[in-house]
């Protein structure tokens, strides 16, 4: 019966789905920063994974509907940002210095800590590019020399720990305007951290959305010339 159920083309998209559902549920009657539906989602997943012993490999080639409308999702980040778009205008250049100095920071401090630990050439690489969407880091840590598949690991970790601890964070900093919340969310947790500032209002999604869409473009045209300038 397991194996059928493995077996069937719609197995990851189910247990994913499922997952996620449950991961959702729980945060909504709970409300602790724990509880963030995107790490208890994944939990859940890669547990079921291990119980029914199902390689990655598998369970990718199942989630391709996923894949197919994740392009679609992230345009659709554009509605919002039409609709703050005088608002967006009127911190924009606030917001490059933060995207610029926190982008900057975030990438050199990653690669110092890791560097002073030990880490390799290609681990540097893979770590380099965490803080945007899976999409553009895998293609970062190719082009750097790094391994797409550690660059994505990053990117999830990275992307579900700054869901988890930047409420709190910013909670206890007192941060409250929904512009720099979204800002913040989106430039530390890209997508999980938008989907966090969407489920706090419109106008925190609308940030952040602009945040991890600026921080994608920014790091794939700038990161190359400043690993490449740190490596010689």
């Amino acid at each position: 019966m397991i194996a059928l159920l493995v077996n069937h083309p719609m197995f990851g998209l189910l247990i994913t789905l499922i997952g996620y559902q449950v991961a959702l549920e729980l945060n909504q009657r709970t409300r602790t920063l724990l509880t963030q539906p995107v790490l208890v989602a994944t939990l859940i997943v890669v547990g079921l994974l291990l119980l029914m012993d199902v390689d990655f490999q598998t369970y990718y080639a199942s989630v391709d509907l996923i894949w197919l409308f994740l392009g679609p999702a992230t345009v659709a980040l554009a509605v919002p940002l039409y609709t703050h778009l005088r608002r967006i205008r009127d911190y924009f250049w606030p917001l490059i210095m933060a995207l610029l100095i926190g982008g900057l920071t975030t990438v050199l401090l990653t690669l110092a800590f890791a560097w002073l630990l030990g880490a390799g050439p290609e681990l540097l690489a893979s770590l380099a590019p965490k803080s945007v969407t899976s999409p553009i880091a895998i293609l970062l840590a190719e082009d750097l020399g790094g391994s797409p598949a550690l660059a994505a690991v990053f990117v999830m970790i990275t992307g579900v720990a700054g869901a988890v601890m930047a409420p709190w964070l910013l909670q206890k900093a007192g941060i409250h305007l929904p512009a720099a919340r979204g800002f913040t969310l989106g430039l530390n947790a890209h997508a999980a951290g938008t989907a966090l500032a969407l489920e706090e209002g419109e106008e925190t999604g609308a940030f952040a959305a602009l945040a991890m869409s600026l921080t994608g473009a920014v790091t794939a045209i700038l990161l190359p010339l400043v690993y490449r300038l740190g490596a010689t």
